[in-house]
């Protein structure tokens, strides 16, 4: 796919592995709508990176578990850069602890943000994509929803879920020339993760195969792969230094 000139949505773009995709799509030439759901600043500082480079690039608010933002959100990025030829499904929460001291209420959200939003979001983008005969989705998951982690077990399970789907679609909309992908990243450097001690840090090094925790940098470079290979649907790529093998 040339990306040059292409609409791309990456929603929970404001920080982390968001933010390094959204900049490295606009570095690309790629129209940028950079989602986010709550932190505006620095979604705003991304969208203004990224024309500050030549580029273009617009920050857009929305409960992506909410129907109605989500096409809300899809209706302004049509008026202001154009249908989404690629979209980038980052946005997801984590909640940690035992299965049995979870609410039902923490159980859904965590469902929610991280496996009802891919659902609405690949629901309202793929007509655009098959009626152009062409387009691509990335859904970023986990290693954890390839194998499952202790006190992860609703995130394993919506992570897994988000896999699964990936594989659906890629059968549902290949005829239609539409490509459907999967990234699992593994340890990575982000605020998310920024909440485990530096022990915990350390003892996950040391389990990696490569000896270092992934940069963002290391999961956009696969999107941008992804998006730009033509011959690649349904594929679960794993960014985790041989943490999962």
């Amino acid at each position: 796919m040339k990306l040059s000139g292409a609409n791309v949505l990456v929603t929970g773009a404001s920080g982390g592995i968001g933010r390094a995709i959204a900049l490295a799509f606009g570095e690309r030439g790629c129209a940028v709508a950079v989602h986010y759901n709550t932190r505006q600043q620095e979604a705003e500082f991304i969208a203004q990176a990224i024309r500050e480079k030549g580029g273009q690039a617009l920050a857009l608010q929305g409960d992506l578990t909410r129907e109605a933002d989500v096409e809300e959100l899809f209706a302004r990025m049509e008026a202001e850069l154009g249908s989404a030829d690629v979209l980038v499904n980052n946005a997801g929460t984590a909640w940690q602890g035992l299965l049995t001291d979870m609410s039902l209420a923490q159980w859904r959200q965590v469902l929610d943000a991280d496996l009802t939003s891919v659902f609405l979001c690949c629901r309202r983008a793929l007509p655009h994509m098959i009626r152009q005969k062409g387009g691509c989705v990335i859904n970023i998951s986990s290693m954890w929803g390839q194998q499952g982690a202790s006190c992860e077990a609703a995130y394993s399970a919506a992570k897994a879920g988000v896999i699964g789907l990936t594989k659906a679609l890629a059968q549902e909309e290949g005829p239609s020339g539409v490509r459907v992908n999967c990234i699992a990243p593994g340890v990575i450097d982000t605020p998310m993760n920024r909440r485990l001690t530096p022990q915990d840090m350390a003892a996950l090094r040391e389990e990696t195969p490569l000896m270092r925790i992934g940069a963002p940098e290391d999961v956009a470079r696969a999107a941008v792969f992804l998006a730009e290979n033509e011959f690649i649907t349904g594929q679960t790529l794993g960014v985790n230094g041989g943490f999962v093998l």
